[in-house]
């Protein structure tokens, strides 16, 4: 079996299909690295795009990544291929206010408020 490589090859599959990289990253990378990547260059063109890490999330191989684990300890068995690309999915959860839900802002036993 194959140890883990020094640096993979990732590509961000976004909902809508298009896709951002691939890029090359060393293994030690953090997901919360990855994220900052995304951010970065998320096409302009997209409208509802992520503003902060916390509207990210990173799905390989069916489970959500944490920002704070690698890349080297997220990869899975597919990802041994020399030379592949690792598809990642991307799904933005827009932040609580920008959807109409406003936590805290009422009395003590109040949950939160929706705003239409």
């Amino acid at each position: 079996m194959a140890g883990v490589q020094d640096q993979l090859e990732i590509k961000f599959r976004l909902t809508d299909g298009s896709d951002i990289g691939p890029k090359t990253f060393p293994a030690a990378t953090s997901v919360a690295t990855l994220k900052e990547n995304i951010l970065a260059h998320w096409p302009k063109e997209k409208e509802n795009g992520p503003r902060t890490l916390k509207d990210v999330k990173l799905i390989s191989a069916g489970k959500i990544l944490e920002n704070n684990r690698t890349v080297g300890e997220c990869q899975g068995p597919l990802c041994d291929i020399p030379g592949g690309v690792t598809t990642m999915h991307v799904v933005v959860h827009p932040s609580s206010v920008e959807k109409g839900i406003e936590f805290g802002a009422g009395k003590d036993n109040e949950i939160g408020n929706l705003w239409i």
